[in-house]
């Protein structure tokens, strides 16, 4: 009885702990199925309306952000977005800290050499700010001999750093820059034309005025890495069944009001 009695609790025993390994593998699994529909994005919150903070929101609100939560979604994924200063973004993304980074981001051929791109999302044009009272600035050429504010690391600060005689100030934030045209710390402001339409007609900016003139034409896209062909051609269907679907024009609508002559 005692030789039967043994073997029964180690039979007992034995099951319990495979039961004890199973319950800890399924766990592991769990893990690993929950990161793989977890889309890692990063963004530099700081650059309205495509991406920013509002106090009165738990999430991060904008253009991009509203874009890439409905892209996660539609690839049966989750977004779990992250802060990141912008000069920081592609080097995240090459630590293989993020998975995607949205953050109005150019389409450039320099940064085609480290990151992969999606499809174009959305097309911008540099404008000038400047305040109500300026005369002698009417176009980009007028900028020579001017000092002008602009984001770090963007493409406004490579342009305007191409006009001669320029003096040029960078900042980390959008916002600092209009804080210093208007304590006349420079002339004007170069930035993305939704960008500068966003702190004048939505932030209740006053004193100052849009010139009309438009420079370039720029094509946004969402970075990856250079070696994730896959999830690029996974982020370029969901995109463009967003656009078939309605759901980025209705998203569009939101941020910048009837679509135009916007690259679909």
């Amino acid at each position: 009885m005692k030789k039967v009695f043994s073997l029964l609790m180690l039979c007992a025993f034995t099951v319990f702990a495979l039961v004890g390994c199973g319950g800890a593998g399924g766990g592991a699994n769990t893990s690993q199925k929950d990161a793989a529909k977890t889309l890692r994005v990063g963004s530099s919150v700081d650059f309205a309306p495509f991406e920013f903070q509002d106090e009165t929101q738990k999430e991060y609100q904008g253009f991009d952000m509203d874009l890439i939560r409905a892209l996660a979604k539609e690839m049966g994924m989750d977004a779990d977005i992250q802060n990141i200063g912008f000069d920081g973004l592609i080097p995240a993304l090459q630590a293989k800290n993020v998975d995607v980074v949205i953050s109005g981001m150019t389409i450039t051929d320099e940064r085609k050499q480290n990151v992969l791109f999606s499809d174009p999302y959305y097309q911008a044009g540099l404008t000038i700010i400047v305040r109500d009272d300026e005369e002698s600035i009417k176009s980009f050429k007028d900028l020579s001999g001017k000092k002008v504010a602009v984001q770090i690391g963007t493409t406004s600060a490579e342009e305007v750093h191409k006009i001669e005689g320029a003096e040029v100030k960078e900042f980390n934030l959008v916002p600092d820059c209009f804080m210093e045209l208007k304590a006349k710390g420079v002339d004007a402001v170069v930035n993305d034309r939704p960008v500068n339409d966003y702190y004048i007609t939505k932030s209740g900016a006053t004193g100052v005025k849009q010139i009309s003139e438009r420079l370039t034409a720029e094509d946004y896209g969402i970075a990856m890495q250079k070696d994730n062909k896959e999830l690029q051609e996974k982020l370029n269907a969901a995109l463009k069944k967003l656009h078939e679907n309605g759901e980025y024009e209705k998203i569009y609508t939101k941020w910048f009001g009837e679509m135009k002559d916007e690259k679909k």
